[in-house]
């Protein structure tokens, strides 16, 4: 592509800051509102579907071929706080859009039905990070994705310590410390670094050179890489991933939020933006960064996989398969083959309405039976059709099986380690769906064929209420109709890939 066309193809678009503003003005109009709930949460519900439409006005341009960018302000030649739209953002700015709109009508129930307190800060700080996932999204250089990617750090630290208690307030100092501390430690010399290096923070065009020269130092190279990949500590990288687990105190629609709308979605987007646009396929390819890493996150896959065996807890159930599930995003960038990548990417998208609906399903049992923990679910299925069912659904998207979104995820990564030759990824895909397997079936299992105790069909346990039940129903649905139909999603992965 000559200058003329490269530069045909950028158009300034300030809808961008419009997007990124619709969350944060918002949170600041919810803050007003504490004194009547009904508006505070039918103006989160409007704020999010007015961010749902921004982001998707841009689709037309984007299949044009074009790239919407706006510049903030410039700080000096290579460094500037500017936003970006391309086949990339748009992967991460549809998952957390659509999914912000289904999460309001959901915690409008859970948090009402369980009478819990400061509401209205909850509301606040949930589109907070949503301010701070749309501004990741659409970061059109690294130094403004760290910007917002320390907004969601902070913005989500009251939702994790929401209730208060010494649980709560030791949760959200796990969370704040492992999340801030690596930023500082690893990501931000990072940064500072390549910018030395090379005299840019700027994304490229396409995923192949990325802004390093072939004559930078490779041990450097390395070891920034490094850096960045334990820098952004939100994707549940092992030893790293504590925090995740121990975030699981919060109140469900926050665990939602943490494992499906935004925080590890920021964590698994911003690690696969730096390894493909500021590294790069040739540079990766070059240094043999791709295969190494693939396999250091096959072990977090497998070991999170055993791991969440162990766990009676529902919830710390789910958070260990999301430490397991996020590695496979960054296992198939790693592999640097089109299908692979395809693969990691399309997972960010099939993750996100799976656990969003397994999550939003333990919430719904919580509030309907008072139950926490599997071993105490037998029988529930048979109360709680709906719920039990949009679980197994889910949870056969986790697994990987047919018509579910989750099934697309793992055929492009499949086919993509059989195109990098390495048998061992394959082997390691095949041990954690089976391991899958093993623990999402015997919650499904226990809910519909154990054997419950005496009384459970007569004590009034039921669904729970429409503003729960809905939400979780939809999500799933959505996740049916990706795995039908994947190639809306999958033609903003081709921009990414060609």
């Amino acid at each position: 592509m000559n200058e003329l066309q490269a530069s045909a193809a950028i158009m300034e678009n300030a809808f961008l800051l419009i997007a990124v503003l619709i969350p944060l003005v918002g949170s600041l109009v919810v803050m007003t509102l504490k004194n009547n709930p009904n508006l505070r949460e039918f103006t989160s519900f409007c704020a999010a579907v007015l961010l749902f439409f921004v982001v998707c006005s841009f689709i037309p341009a984007l299949k044009q071929g074009q790239t919407l960018v706006y510049p903030i302000f410039h700080l000096l030649p290579g460094l500037s706080i500017t936003l970006r739209a391309d086949g990339f953002s748009m992967i991460f700015a549809l998952v957390a859009s659509s999914l912000w709109m289904i999460a309001v009508f959901y915690s409008l129930g859970y948090m009402r039905a369980h009478h819990e307190p400061k509401q209205t800060r909850f509301n606040a700080c949930f589109a907070l990070a949503i301010f701070g996932a749309i501004g990741v999204a659409f970061s059109d250089n690294l130094l403004t994705l760290y910007l917002f990617y320390e907004i969601v750090s902070i913005c989500t630290y009251p939702l994790v310590a929401h209730h208060q208690d010494e649980e709560s307030y030791e949760g959200g100092r796990k969370y704040i410390i492992y999340l801030t501390s690596t930023a500082k430690l690893f990501l931000l010399p990072a940064l500072a670094l390549i910018y030395v290096l090379t005299g840019t923070l700027d994304f490229p065009h396409n995923i192949s050179q990325g802004v390093f020269s072939a004559d930078a130092p490779s041990w450097m190279v390395v070891m920034l890489y490094v850096f960045c990949l334990f820098g952004f500590a939100k994707n549940g990288i092992m030893p790293l991933h504590h925090w995740l687990p121990g975030a699981m105190v919060a109140p469900t629609p926050v665990s939602a939020l943490l494992h499906a709308v935004a925080v590890v979605k920021v964590g698994v987007f911003s690690t696969t933006r730096v390894m493909l646009y500021i590294f790069g396929v040739d540079t990766m390819q070059r240094l043999n960064l791709g295969i190494p890493t693939a396999y250091f996150v096959g072990c977090t896959i497998i070991l999170a996989s055993v791991i969440a065996l162990s766990k009676d807890n529902l919830k710390a159930r789910l958070a260990y398969s999301t430490v397991s599930q996020l590695s496979y995003i960054i296992m198939g960038v790693a592999l640097l083959t089109p299908h692979a990548i395809a693969g990691g990417l399309i997972h960010i998208v099939n993750h996100a309405f799976a656990k969003i609906t397994l999550f939003f399903c333990a919430g719904a049992i919580y509030i309907a039976a008072h139950k926490k923990d599997i071993s105490e679910m037998s029988g529930l299925g048979r109360v709680m059709p709906f719920t039990f069912g949009a679980f197994g659904v889910a949870a056969l998207s986790m697994i990987g099986a047919p018509p579910v979104a989750g099934f697309v995820s793992k055929w492009y990564l499949l086919v993509g380690s059989l195109e990098a030759h390495q048998i061992g990824i394959l082997l390691i895909l095949i041990t954690s769906t089976v391991l899958n397997a093993g623990y999402f079936a015997p919650v499904v299992y226990r809910g519909f064929f154990g054997k419950a105790p005496a009384g459970t069909e007569e004590s009034g346990i039921r669904e729970a209420p429409l503003t729960m039940l809905v939400p979780l129903l939809l999500a799933v649905a959505v996740s049916v109709v990706i795995g039908i139909y994947p190639d809306f999603m999958l033609q903003f992965v081709k921009m990414v890939t060609g």
